[in-house]
C-alpha cells in the first residue's frame, strides 16, 4: 500500500523587514518562507566556479555517502577531507571521476569552527572572502548570534530529520532544495534517538517497524534560490538538495544565554535544565526497577500522567 501523508504547506511572506518579522512571523512559533529579502551580491556571484577560486585550496572536512539519503545514527557515511575548490567541484558533479566509493557518491559541507571542540562555525572567519559577498537578515540582536554554517550539497542529497535548540534562518542563496518539518508536538511519532528520528525515509516510511509515523503532521516546502526559511527551535527538519545548493544557516540565542550548555559548539544540545530533567527521569525509572512488576507499572503510569498533563498544559503547537 502507497504510503500517502497530506501535506501542510508553510506560509510565505514578501517584503519582510526586522519590525515585520518581530511583529508577524516570529511570534507564531512556526516556520515561514521569507522571500525577495536583499541577501546581497552573493545571489549573482556564487557560481561553482567563483566559490571554488575564492574559496581556495583550504582543507575541509566532508561527509561523503554512496547513497543519497544519509543517515546520522547509522552513519551510512565517511567523513574525508580535500581542498576546498575540489570538493566544490565535485559536489557539483553528477558523476566522479575521481571518488572515494563510486562514481555515484553524494558529499556534503557542515562547514566547521577552527577546533570544532571548542569553536563554533561562523562563516565570516572561515570564509571571509565568501561572507563578504552574503547580507544577513538582521532580524535579531548581535549580542544573541551563536553561529553561521555554510552548507554545500550534493543534487539528490537527504539529510536526516533532526531538530536544533536554537532559532535559525535557513538561507538557499543557490540552487532548489525541498524541507519537510514536524512540529514538536509530534515527537512522540518520529522514533528519537538524542535529537534525530530514526525515521530516515520520510516519503516511504516502514510501517511495520514505525507504525505511529502517520500520525505525524508534516509540513512541506520547496526553497527557490534567494528565499530564507525561519526555522523555529524544536522543529523537525528534514531536507532533499534538489540541485546542487549553496547555502548558510544563521543560528541565534532567543533564550538567555545561561540556558544552553556552554560546551555546545554546534546548537544541537538540549539546554542544561532540560538535560537535568532528563538525568532525574532516569534515575526515578531506575528506582521504580525496585518493585515488583505490578507496582512498577502502576507508579510508572502515574508518572506519566503527570508528564502528560504538565507536557499538554500550554497551546503551543
Amino acid at each position: 500500500m502507497e504510503f500517502r501523508q497530506p501535506k501542510i504547506p508553510l506560509p510565505h511572506y514578501t517584503d519582510v523587514d526586522k519590525q515585520r518579522f518581530l511583529q508577524d512571523v516570529y511570534p507564531r512559533r512556526k516556520p515561514a518562507v521569507l522571500k525577495g529579502l536583499d541577501l546581497g551580491v552573493c545571489r549573482s556571484k556564487w557560481t561553482v566556479d567563483y566559490i571554488s577560486r575564492t574559496g581556495g585550496g583550504r582543507e575541509v572536512k566532508i561527509h561523503v555517502s554512496e547513497v543519497p539519503q544519509m543517515d546520522f545514527i547509522k552513519k551510512n557515511f565517511m567523513y574525508r577531507t580535500l581542498p576546498f575548490d575540489t570538493f566544490v567541484r565535485r559536489a557539483a558533479e553528477n558523476k566522479h571521476p575521481d571518488y572515494f566509493i563510486s562514481q555515484d557518491e553524494k558529499y556534503y559541507l557542515r562547514s566547521l569552527g577552527e577546533d570544532p571542540r571548542k569553536d563554533i562555525a561562523d562563516i565570516s572567519k572561515q570564509f571571509p572572502e565568501l561572507a563578504a559577498d552574503i547580507q544577513i537578515p538582521k532580524f535579531f540582536e548581535e549580542d544573541q548570534f551563536f553561529s553561521s554554517v555554510f552548507r554545500i550539497s550534493s543534487p539528490g542529497l537527504q539529510l536526516w530529520t533532526h531538530y536544533d535548540v536554537m532559532d535559525n534562518l535557513l538561507i538557499q542563496v543557490t540552487g532548489k532544495k525541498r524541507v519537510v518539518l514536524y512540529s514538536p508536538r509530534d515527537a512522540p511519532y518520529l522514533y528519537l534517538s538524542g535529537d534525530k528520528s530514526e525515521v530516515l525515509d520520510v516519503d516511504n516510511p516502514d510501517l511495520m517497524k514505525y507504525p505511529l509515523f502517520p500520525k505525524a503532521r508534516r509540513y512541506e516546502c520547496y526553497l527557490e534560490a534567494g528565499d530564507v526559511l525561519f526555522i523555529p527551535a524544536l522543529w523537525f527538519h528534514n531536507t532533499v538538495a534538489e540541485e546542487f545548493g549553496v547555502g548558510v544557516n544563521v543560528f541565534w540565542k532567543h533564550l538567555p544565554s545561561e540556558c544552553y550548555d556552554k560546551t555546545d559548539t554546534y546548537g544541537n544540545k538540549d539546554p542544561t535544565a532540560a538535560s537535568r530533567a532528563v538525568q532525574i527521569l532516569d534515575r526515578a525509572l531506575k528506582t521504580l526497577d525496585e518493585l515488583p512488576e505490578e507496582y512498577r507499572d502502576f507508579y510508572a503510569r502515574r508518572m506519566v500522567l503527570r508528564i502528560q498533563a504538565k507536557a499538554y498544559s500550554s497551546n503551543y503547537e
